[in-house]
């Protein structure tokens, strides 16, 4: 099982933000352990779906980088000739 961890200071943040949410927003305010509990839960319980999906995200996002290095990268090869014959035909 996959599980989110917060730093100290993230955690510390998000629990101030829902405590905050339910001052403005709710008609009981929610002390500190139970803003404690609710991200508890919502990490483990919502976070994954969040983390899956962004990680879909970014295997998209790198898969169309990916499949685009042939049209950057691609070097055309044995044109030396060619080249030559270029700048033979410039000169003149």
């Amino acid at each position: 099982m996959m599980t989110i961890e917060l730093s100290k200071q993230a955690r510390a943040e998000a629990v101030a933000s829902i405590q905050r949410y339910f001052r403005e927003e709710m008609p009981e305010p929610i002390g500190e352990l139970p803003a404690g509990l609710l991200l508890n839960f919502i990490l483990e319980e919502i976070g994954p779906a969040i983390y899956n999906k962004a990680i879909a995200d970014a295997q998209a996002r790198l898969l169309g980088r990916v499949s685009d290095l042939n049209a950057e990268l691609y070097a055309d090869e044995f044109q030396y000739w060619i080249r030559l014959e270029n700048k033979r035909k410039n000169r003149r």
